[in-house]
């Protein structure tokens, strides 16, 4: 039965992040089609995490409060399915925005309580995160190569048929999986709430965001990237295909790497990665080499997000988990990715791709060397709490 159970989750993480990459990967450039600007595909991607920032901490406290993840996963799958169909029957911009909103809200927590699941269950089951995670990049992967090949041919018009294919499997899916508690003691809004006054947490998400505000803003801005290098649908299919596969292949060997060293350390080094990455778009003028590059993606995305997860469960109290989880997530998608799509879509407009990803690299490198600070100031703390309690 347990089996059975880590099994299911396995193929919800494949179905939903295949619905998910659909999104990510060609919405930006169905809202093109529809003859938005850049700048307003800016403004509608900023939407979601927008609204990420109020709905993921809410629900992360929901499940906590009434320890459960599969029962708030079903709400917002069956508001996701009935919400997109009405976003993609939208024309106007003002229409959009709104539509946009409703359907953001249901989606954005969707992941984030996937994996907070996963890692509990990985935790119960003494399994790899890494290995239950896997199957999320793989369906993103291979999703994002078929339907880069479908779209190409159906049109990119019609992208909700694969996607609601995608949801509606997920949906089903969340009936069967399991939930993991991992504390009795109850949780209060008021004690969740005590998690902004965590220094050491909201400092880590500060500083993180110097390289997850670059992240967002390559999700919202390859695929256009790619069509200004002289790319199509096909070709944007592929990119995801390449960079998420080497992003499943490294969560599928975290055995190996993971825990070899301290978090912060795998941070600092996907911060080197990711301003190395960003310097080889910005220099590049055909698509097919910056598919040959997308391999970094994995390698940054895997490394980055994996350490970052693990540390905030380091950091928070065990009953917080999931509403810890979220607050990470939120600040990773949510805060970076309304500033990333934002400023993202203006200086796309202004100035072009290859100016924008030279700006990221700069954001990166410094965020690299933020977490070098952090670890600094985090011994501090550590250590002037050490004191504190033994002179009290």
């Amino acid at each position: 039965m347990q089996k059975r159970s880590v099994a299911n989750l396995k193929a919800f993480q494949f179905f939903f992040h295949s619905a998910a990459t659909i999104i990510i990967s060609f919405l930006p450039l169905y809202f093109k089609n529809e003859g938005l600007t850049g700048t307003e595909i800016g403004w509608l991607l900023a939407i979601g995490p927008f609204v990420s920032l109020l709905v993921q901490p809410f629900s992360g406290y929901m499940s906590d409060k009434y320890q459960t993840v599969k029962r708030v996963l079903i709400v917002c799958l069956i508001g996701l399915i009935l919400s997109s169909t009405v976003l993609f029957q939208m024309n106007s911009f003002a229409a959009l925005m709104l539509a946009g909103a409703m359907f953001f809200c249901f989606m954005s927590p969707i992941g984030a309580l996937g994996d907070s699941l996963a890692q509990k269950t990985a935790d119960q089951r003494k399994i790899p995160f890494g290995s239950i995670r896997t199957w999320g990049s793989i369906g993103f992967s291979t999703t994002a190569l078929i339907t880069g090949q479908v779209l190409s041919i159906i049109g990119v018009g019609n992208m909700i048929f694969p996607y609601l294919f995608y949801a509606g499997s997920a949906f089903l899916l969340s009936f069967f999986i399991s939930d993991v508690k991992v504390s009795q003691q109850p949780v209060k809004f008021v004690e969740a709430g005590k998690l902004l006054k965590n220094q050491k947490l909201v400092l880590f998400l500060f500083f993180m965001m110097f390289i997850t505000v670059t992240h967002r803003a390559n999700d919202s801005f390859i695929a256009i990237y790619i069509t200004q290098l002289g790319g199509d649908e096909s070709l944007v299919g592929i990119a995801w295909f390449a960079g998420v596969a080497s992003e499943a292949v490294m969560f599928a060997l975290s055995t190996l790497w993971f825990r070899r060293f301290h978090e912060l350390t795998f941070m600092f080094v996907a911060g080197l990665l990711y301003g190395t990455r960003w310097v080889i778009y910005s220099f590049i003028d055909q698509p097919m080499t910056l598919i040959g590059f997308q391999v970094l993606h994995g390698i940054c995305f895997a490394i980055f997000y994996l350490s970052g997860f693990q540390y905030v469960t380091r950091i928070i109290p065990r009953h917080l988990q999931s509403t810890g989880h979220l607050l990470f997530v939120s600040v990773f998608f949510g805060l970076s990715g309304i500033l990333g799509s934002l400023l993202g879509g203006m200086i796309m407009d202004q100035a072009g791709g290859h100016t924008l990803y030279r700006l990221m690299s700069y954001f990166a490198f410094a965020g690299s060397a933020a977490f070098i600070l952090y670890r600094l100031v985090s011994k501090r703390m550590a250590r002037n709490t050490r004191v504190s309690h033994h002179l009290s």
